[in-house]
């Protein structure tokens, strides 16, 4: 089995998958971003590069509910968000509504790395991508091909985010989100995708990642609590990711994360029938999968 060098980093298709569909181009695609990714780490690629460059290949591939695959509000126009954090230096970037444009995670860059701010929305993101040369969709009746899979849930909302979580040769850890949101949302409506400490999440201890029914892992700091479950609560990586699931859980939510501590270890639970996700281990293991149950702390 080959050494990976410390590095490490999982991928998420979004939770929702329904048992008895088929999922194995969605399976396939996941362990190519992740052996591309292995790639890149191996070669001294950093953290932050990594999980914007696969979040981004699984914005544009149609699969998930994110980018191309995102499915319109009620009023028809497509709204999309994301968000990416450093952990080391905690710099964040995310827009949220945001229309027009190809690859939202690289806009949540461009926030980050050419404004004073973290977060822009609706029309003031839009006019930031334009002004940054973010590349444009010309013709979205052309461009969105909308994943519609799965079956609405009990509360008439279906959801499927895409995220990354990485740790890379010299111990950096990083983190990415984007999503088309939650079928048949309101116009405007904003989940805990583009929003750090919720959907997205890193620092020295921890890069996070969420995916599921967004307004629980709002009102949860879901992806931050991880973080602060394993800094001031001295929990290990699985236990903290899985106490905040449950919690969700208990409140009524569903959905899943993927998280990655400074050691390299990796986690990937969920809370709900199944979660697309992939994973490359320190021990150099490969994994891709929908429905398996995690493997715990590793």
């Amino acid at each position: 089995m080959m050494s990976n060098s410390g590095v490490a980093m999982a991928l998420h298709g979004g939770a929702g998958a329904r048992p008895g569909l088929d999922y194995s181009s969605e399976v396939e695609h996941m362990r190519e971003l992740v052996l591309r990714a292995r790639d890149a780490l191996l070669a001294g690629a950093a953290a932050l590069d990594v999980a914007v460059e696969t979040v981004e290949a699984l914005e544009v591939s149609g699969l998930y509910v994110a980018g191309r695959g995102a499915s319109p509000n009620l009023q028809g126009d497509f709204e999309l968000d994301a968000c990416v954090m450093d952990g080391t230096t905690r710099r964040a970037g995310a827009v949220a509504g945001l229309s027009g444009f190809k690859s939202p995670i690289h806009a949540a860059v461009l926030v980050m790395e050419q404004s004073p701010h973290v977060l822009l929305a609706g029309a003031g993101a839009a006019t930031f991508a334009h002004a940054q040369g973010l590349e444009p969709i010309e013709d979205p009746g052309a461009w969105f091909s909308p994943v519609r899979r799965s079956a609405p849930n009990a509360e008439g909302l279906s959801h499927g985010t895409v995220g990354c979580v990485v740790r890379d040769r010299a111990g950096r850890l990083a983190a990415a989100t984007s999503t088309g949101g939650v079928f048949g949302k309101l116009p405007g409506r904003v989940g805990d995708s583009p929003v750090p400490g919720s959907g997205a999440w890193a620092d020295e201890t921890v890069a996070v990642s969420c995916t599921g029914l967004g307004e629980y892992f709002l009102r949860t700091a879901a992806a931050a609590q991880v973080a602060f479950r394993m800094r001031f609560g001295g929990q290990a990586l699985a236990d903290a990711a899985r106490f905040t699931l449950d919690e969700i859980a208990r409140m009524g939510g569903e959905g899943g994360l993927i998280a990655i501590d400074a050691s390299g270890r990796v986690t990937t639970p969920f809370a709900c029938a199944g979660m697309k996700r992939a994973a490359l281990f320190a021990d150099g293991r490969v994994v891709s999968q929908v429905f398996e149950a995690n493997e715990p702390d590793l």
